[in-house]
């Protein structure tokens, strides 16, 4: 049976929206030819600038700033002086200032910022930990999605939506405003440092950004893994992403319970220095474990006890057929079924053309593959080959429903679709081991 017989592309277009804006602080640069100049003296000339307007003139620009911009961003006024609050240091040279004059300055230290206006792909999908209002037989999703703007910085950002009885697939509408989260806690961890943010419970989740915080981030969060891990009844949703700093990669891992708080440590070990790890949604024989690439090539499999640490690792699937003979990866987190793990897999064949396969793992030794596609199940059709990064369909996540598997896809590191699989079908249409 051909692949393509049993697979059904749901319409769904999940394109990159440049509406869709958040607001970030503004360094004014300084040229490295500005011998006498620096950060702090640049920031200093600012607010010299805004303190020496007549009170009714700031109060006239603070005015026609919020005009301009208060239907694009909830609560313009508090963002403008929590802004001011994290520049304190900049403004020892100055005396007291007017609530206007603050809120003032902390607007000219502000950006706004279309964190999806490249790209919108690589998504992940799990099911919604609030399962209130779903269809009858179906059930609530959240998708992950990789946003991409200016600058090719990645961020993290959500889609929820819902899968009927019958396996079809409703993607909720986005919400108009964007958010970033506030910062409750930034801390050392024993691998390096640890950031706690929240959102507000009240907006909706396609409003919530997860924008790069920390040094080794500062470049990307990119292709978020997530799963839903299930550890002796207690679910906590786990992801697993590459954090780039624009010199250097490493895995780091998300955790959060309601997708409204959320904590973010990095990994440490030496299976935890390249990209495309994937965790188990439970741990087999006491222990966690991991599908990763360490070597770009070939997939492995990681034990460890501690989640934060991840070291060796045995491979277990290397390049087979020719669309995979650059190299495979994962496609996510290996799904539990009767027959085995299921795995789906990326890979690269001429002319760096992406496809989408599958491997099937023993459920009690994942080391052991039992099956693997011989075709790709995913291939960019004729309409899916253009965009920022030609020739590609990548995912990096699906779950099951009932007899299907659910997976949203990204196509030509640009937009994001749907499809979905029959399972029997998938399962004949693998070639033993």
């Amino acid at each position: 049976m051909s692949p393509v017989s049993f697979l059904n592309r749901e319409v769904h277009y999940l394109r990159p929206d440049p509406a869709r804006v958040v607001v970030r602080p503004f360094k004014p640069a300084v040229e490295p030819r500005d011998l006498n100049l620096t950060d702090k003296t640049r920031a200093n000339h600012i607010v010299d600038r805004v303190l020496a307007l007549d009170p009714d003139v700031a109060a006239a620009q603070l005015a026609d700033v919020l005009e301009n911009f208060q239907g694009r961003h909830r609560n313009l006024l508090a963002t403008f002086e929590a802004r001011a609050d994290e520049m304190e240091d900049a403004f020892a040279d100055h005396h007291a200032f007017t609530k206007v004059q603050r809120q003032l300055v902390g607007a000219y230290f502000l950006n706004e910022y279309s964190f999806e206006a490249s790209a919108l792909f690589n998504p992940s999908i799990v099911a919604h930990p609030d399962q209130s209002g779903a269809p009858e037989g179906g059930l609530r999703f959240i998708l992950s999605l990789r946003a991409v703007g200016e600058g090719h910085i990645s961020s993290l950002t959500f889609r929820s939506g819902s899968i009927a009885r019958d396996g079809s697939v409703t993607i909720d509408p986005s919400a108009r405003l964007a958010s970033m989260p506030r910062v409750e806690r930034w801390v050392p961890g024993p691998h390096g440092e640890e950031v706690d943010i929240a959102f507000k419970p009240d907006e909706d989740i396609s409003e919530r950004v997860i924008f790069p915080l920390t040094e080794s981030q500062s470049n990307g969060i990119e292709d978020a893994r997530f799963v839903a891990f299930d550890d002796g009844g207690r679910k906590t949703y786990f992801a697993t992403y590459t954090a780039y700093s624009g010199r250097a990669i490493r895995s780091e891992l998300i955790e959060t319970s309601d997708f409204i708080s959320f904590r973010m440590s990095p990994l440490a070990g030496n299976a935890a220095r390249n990209k495309g790890m994937a965790l188990f949604p439970r741990r087999i024989n006491g222990k966690y474990a991991m599908i990763a690439r360490q070597d770009n090539e070939n997939l492995y499999l990681i034990y460890s006890d501690d989640l934060r640490v991840w070291n060796g690792g045995v491979a277990i699937l290397k390049p087979q057929f020719p669309w995979e003979f650059v190299q495979i990866g994962n496609c996510g987190s290996p799904i539990e079924l009767d027959e085995g793990w299921l795995m789906l897999t990326h890979g690269v064949g001429p002319v760096r053309k992406y496809s989408i396969g599958a491997a099937l793992l023993d459920r009690n030794d994942p080391s052991r593959v039992l099956a693997r596609t011989r075709e790709p199940l995913v291939r960019p059709e004729a309409s899916e080959r253009e965009g920022y990064v030609p020739n590609v369909v990548y995912t990096c996540g699906a779950m099951r429903h009932h007899d299907q598997i659910i997976f949203p896809y990204a196509v030509s590191d640009t937009f994001s679709k749907v499809a979905t699989i029959k399972i029997a079908a998938l399962l004949q249409s693998m070639e033993s081991c």
